[in-house]
């Protein structure tokens, strides 16, 4: 999520008292652009309120590719983190010579640390963040497999006019599935079990549960 509010007040101040109540922070926990200055209008018809932006400042030791290098220097592995933000996220590049160990089979171990990670970034956080860790462009290849995966295993539900119903999968590759086939009118898929044995079925009869992660 977005790490800045933006608010109105009669004044630039009013502005930007209003911006530290709802952070519920201090002045210089923030950094403030001011986006317009008020505005009287004519006969106090047209008038405007002023408007800023109010950004937390992040503390170098708990932004997100420091937290992550602590995490696999725990580990014990050497790796480098490239750090990019893109529509709103982070996005951790991890790069290694060992990237096996951190990526485990079908993801297992990366999924493990994006969510160690997450949590321990969002746990005292004011604003909820989402990171995204990859490392050796896994996720891309992992997402053309599963894409890959769905239209095979939607071939043949169409052709033995039976449900398929495909490997436990984690919540980021059954959505991967999910959303691969959504646009099929022929096929339609639902997610059934528990925990780690959840899974995606492929049908070509109605679902007997709506789309579900």
């Amino acid at each position: 999520m977005q790490n800045y509010i933006e608010t109105e007040g009669a004044t630039v101040e009013a502005a930007i008292e209003n911006a530290l109540n709802e952070l519920e922070v201090e002045r210089a926990s923030v950094t403030i652009d001011i986006i317009s200055e008020p505005t009287k209008g004519i006969l106090n018809f047209g008038a405007k309120p002023a408007k800023i932006r109010a950004t937390l400042k992040e503390d170098v030791s708990s932004a997100p590719d420091t937290i992550l290098k602590e995490i696999l220097n725990r580990m014990g592995i050497d790796a480098e983190v490239e750090s990019h933000f893109i529509d709103g996220s982070t996005h951790l590049n991890m790069i290694t010579d060992t990237p096996a160990l951190l990526i485990g089979k079908h993801g297992q171990t990366l999924d493990a640390i994006e969510r160690l990670l997450n949590c321990i970034i969002n746990k005292a956080s004011l604003v909820k963040r989402r990171v995204f860790v990859n490392t050796e462009g896994y996720r891309e290849r992992r997402e053309e497999m599963l894409i890959e995966l769905a239209h095979e295993m939607a071939a043949k539900a169409k052709r033995t006019e039976r449900e398929v119903v495909l490997s436990p999968m984690s919540p980021r590759d059954r959505r991967i599935i999910h959303v691969t086939l959504k646009p099929d009118n022929v096929v339609s898929t639902y997610s059934q079990g528990e925990g780690d044995m959840r899974r995606v079925v492929i049908t070509t009869q109605a679902p007997y549960a709506p789309y579900t992660k």
